[in-house]
This record gives structure tokens, sequence and C-alpha cells, in this order.
């Protein structure tokens, strides 16, 4: 039987697996997660959870990866062959994450390259275009998001091919210092920005609209992250100043579309949707329950300390997580503070507009803004990529086939491709072929939406949790109070947010041919009161 190689050195080890939990969840979504429930209470809840679940659940993937010296399928088959399945489990979570990590890392490479042609001035440069204008010509094509999805999975495919000592453990030991470096130099840069000027339509209490100006800073996207309960349901606080008719106004409230409100909202976020937020952000930032510290770990030398990797793991992770936000939030709330605060749409719209305020030096951060985020991207790839060829490498190497590593990791980037494409042709939901509309769901929740957010509510809110809690103890009745306890919690969230329906939904007017239409204030059919409220 061949010998199985393993990482060169620990700092080769740490590097890859920081690398695995640094993606692109860390660059866009633990920002905009924060900001959007409760800013530092958040955070709190964040650490409190990653060092009493995260830590322990990861010492266990480890530990189980190590001892067997198998990826995810042998790890638990080794263990105990009725526990196989949960090793498919995180190959499965794997394939999904992949099909829409490629997609958004292509989008990466595609706004690297526009970058590059606005330092030089190249016809495949933005041509003056804004940010949103950008993003909606790139939507309406989807060959071309297909093209750099898929030289995405080529990039993620040759790595693996490379092996782990030879692939994985050179680029992320250059990689990801690499990567601390570029984020250092942007948030210096995010953080001495002047701010700017927004022109905005203010509503007022008695309902009328007047022209303002809200007014950004880079000190203001930093206290829109430390600072909790700033965001509510409906809308993003931005903590800046708005002048409405000469008078000088704050508490103002901005949804993504440059329309403000001259209103506080008061009340925090509910608990258990932020302890929700932060658990699943926790799970897919730190890559638990899905096979890829468990492949990690069986490539670990038997010297090393586990808790010891851990604890620093998880340490790097948030580390490069807070470091992102301030990268991008002081940039986001200086230069265009009417801007989308997170998804897609802050990395592709509302940050090349940010690079455009700039001017002369906007196009050189924009290539070293997007270049960290590809590598981002490719450091958590090739991770998922590993799990799903370990299990077939080290099932070949076993029966005595030889190394199949670049036939499988060919085989594997094949099927990826599919996923990817599929997601690439949806184009966030634009082209007709989203989970909502092959259900003919009128109304589609978040996940249904498009199959970007689908791939990720799957992974991300049902197979991670699970696979990481299941793969501590292998007893029934641990798997049975685990999806109790999510089944209760999602039952708590979802009753709080039903008693906070309002009883009355405000009047508004809208314009239809040129006629305006005056809506009146009317009873909220969801409102819920009496016994029913108490009972609840």
């Amino acid at each position: 039987m061949e010998e199985r190689k393993g990482f060169g050195s620990n700092f080769g080890f740490l590097m890859a697996a920081v690398g695995s939990a640094v993606g692109l969840g860390n660059i866009w979504g633990f920002p905009n997660k924060m900001g959007a429930s409760g800013g530092f209470t958040f955070l709190i809840i964040y650490l409190i959870l990653a060092v009493l679940c995260g830590f322990i659940v990861m010492v266990g993937e480890l530990a189980i990866g190590r001892k067997t010296g198998h990826g995810a399928v042998g790890a638990y088959k080794a263990l105990s062959k009725k526990f196989k399945w949960m090793g498919w489990l995180g190959i499965l979570s794997a394939f999904f994450i992949l099909f829409f990590y490629c997609a958004l890392g292509g989008y990466c490479i595609k706004y690297t390259v526009l970058n590059i042609g606005d330092l030089f001035g190249a016809g495949f440069g933005s041509n003056g275009l804004s940010g949103g204008e950008i993003f909606g010509n790139f939507l309406g094509s989807p060959a071309e998001g297909v093209i750099y999805g898929l030289i995405f999975v080529a990039l993620t495919m040759l790595i693996v091919m490379g092996g782990v000592g030879g692939g994985i453990e050179k680029v992320c030991s250059v990689g990801m210092p690499a990567l601390f470096v570029a984020l250092l130099i942007c948030i210096i840069r995010a953080c001495t920005l002047e701010g700017t000027d927004v022109a905005v339509q203010i509503l007022q209490a008695d309902g009328s609209l007047v022209e303002g100006v809200v007014n950004g800073s880079a000190l203001d996207g930093l206290k829109y992250m430390f600072s909790p309960g700033w965001a509510a349901n409906v809308g993003y606080y931005v903590p800046a100043k708005a002048v409405v008719d000469g008078a000088e106004v704050s508490s103002i409230m901005v949804n993504g579309v440059a329309q403000a409100i001259v209103a506080y909202k008061s009340g925090a976020p509910s608990i258990f949707n932020v302890v929700s937020t932060a658990g699943g952000q926790m799970f897919f930032s730190l890559s638990l329950g899905m096979g890829a510290m468990i492949t990690y770990g069986s490539y670990l030398h038997k010297k090393e300390n586990l808790q010891k990797n851990a604890l620093l793991i998880i340490i790097m992770d948030t580390m490069v997580a807070l470091m992102a936000g301030l990268c991008v939030m002081p940039a986001r709330f200086a230069l265009d503070p009417a801007g989308n605060i997170g998804g897609p749409k802050l990395l592709f719209i509302t940050m090349q507009n940010v690079f455009h305020s700039m001017g002369t030096l906007g196009p050189i951060f924009g290539i070293l803004f997007y270049l960290l985020v590809v590598f981002a991207a490719i450091s958590s790839s090739i991770s998922l990529l590993e799990v799903i060829v370990a299990h077939f490498v080290d099932k070949a190497r076993i029966e005595g086939k030889g190394d199949k590593r670049k036939p499988y990791t060919l085989i594997a980037a094949a099927c990826v491709c599919l996923g990817c494409i599929l997601v690439c042709a949806d184009c966030l939901g634009s082209s007709g072929i989203a989970p909502a509309n092959i259900l003919n769901i009128a109304e589609p929740k978040n996940w249904a939406a498009d199959w970007l957010d689908f791939w990720d509510a799957l992974s991300e809110g049902v197979m991670m949790p699970l696979g990481a809690m299941l793969c501590q103890n292998k007893t029934h009745t641990t798997a049975g109070c685990i999806l109790l306890t999510f089944a209760l919690l999602f039952a708590g969230v979802y009753i709080s947010s039903t008693l906070e329906e309002p009883e009355y939904l405000a009047a508004y007017s809208y314009t239809e041919n040129g006629v305006t239409v005056e809506e009146p204030e009317q009873k909220n059919p969801y409102y819920i009161s009496g016994v029913n409220a108490h009972s609840r």
C-alpha cells in the first residue's frame, strides 16, 4: 500500500486550515451579519459559541482525522461502520457549497479583470459605468458568468491536483500571509478616507418627502459594526447626520436604495435571531460539519497539539473576519453611505462604487481587494474539493491501485462545474430558473429566491450544524437532543417574529400611469393579540 503523504510542517497545516475557514463568508458575510444582528452583541455571542461549541467540534474533527488517517467517509467508517453515512453527509455539504462558491469566485475574477482594465484604460474596464450598471450587465450575460465560474473551478482543480504538500500547503503558506498584508493595506486606506455627501429622500413623521443629504464617514462604518442595536428588520441604521430644510437631524435609516427615514426604531434584534445567525456563521466560517477539518487533520503529524492548533485557527479566522469588516464598512460608509450593507451587492456594487470614488488610485485598490477575495475563496474551495477527492484517493491507495489523485480530482471538478453552471446561469434569480420558479412559489423566502441562496441555506443552515454536532457522540440520544434543540430554536425564532408584527400597516402612496394612488392605513392580517399572543 502506497504511503499517505501529509503536511510538511505545522505552519503549513495552520495556513491551510485557516485558509479553509477564511472565505467569502468572512469578507462580506461576517461584517454584514454583525451589523444587522446587534453589532457588538453579535460579536460577543459569536465568540461564546466559537469557544464553547466551535472549539470542541474542531478538536473533535481534527482528532478523528488524525486518529484514523482517513478522509471524512473513511474516518467515520473506521470509528463505526454504521456511521459511515455521516462522512457522505460532509462530502455532500462540500459539493453544495462549491456550487455557489465557485460562481462567486468567478465573479471576483471578473471584477479583478475589470479593474485591471480601468487601470490601463482598456475596453474591458468599467467604461464609466456605475457599480449597479456593471453588475446588471454582468448578470444579463449568463455565458460570461459561466466562463469566469469555470475558470475558478479550473484554478481550484489544478491546486488540488498538486497534492497536499505540493499544492495546497505551498499555495496557502504563501497566500495567507499575503492576504493578511493586503487586508492591512486596505484597512489603512479605508479608515483614512474622507466622507462624501449623498442626496436622499427623507420621509418625515407626517408622511411627506423632503430632499436631504446624508454625510458618511469612515468612523460611521466602525460605529455601525461595534455598536449594538442599530439594525432593524426593515433596513439599516446609519449613524450619520442629514440636513433637512437647513436643520440637522440624526438617526437616519437607509434601506439600501438611497431612501432615508428620520426615525429610530427602538429595540434590538430578537435574541433568537442573533443566536441562530451567529451559530450559522460560526459553523460556516470555521469550516465545521463539512469534513474539511477531518480531512486536514488526517494529514497532521501525530506530535502536533490539537487544542493549540484549534484555538489558533479560531483566533486567526475571527481576526480575518474583523479585518474584513474594518476594510469594507469604513469605505462603504465614507464613499457610498447609501449603498448596500451586505450580500453580493455589497461586494460587487457598493465596493466597486467605492473604488470609482477613489479616482486614479481606485483601480489599484480594486485589483488588490478583489485579488484577496479571490484567494480567500480559493483557499476555502481547495479544502472543500480535497474533502471529496481525499475519500476516493484513500480508497484507491488501500486497494493498491496507486495514486489516482489527478483523475479523481478531474471527475470531482467536473461534477462541481455542473452545479456552478446552474448558479451562474440563474443570475441571482433573474433568469427564471430559480427554485421559486420551479416550485411556483409566488412570494419566496430567501432560500428559494435563487440557486445561490438555496445551496447556501441547505449547507449552512441544515447539513453543517447537523454533521458537526453528530460527530461528537455516536449515540442516537445525542442526535435526538440536537435535532430537538434546533427545532425549538427555529420555533422560537418563528414565534418571536410573529409577535413582532405591527397592529396596523402604515398608509403609503404610489404612482400608477401618472396617477397618484393613496393607500390608507389598514389592519395587519398577521397581527396577533389577546389570548393567542399570551399563549405563544
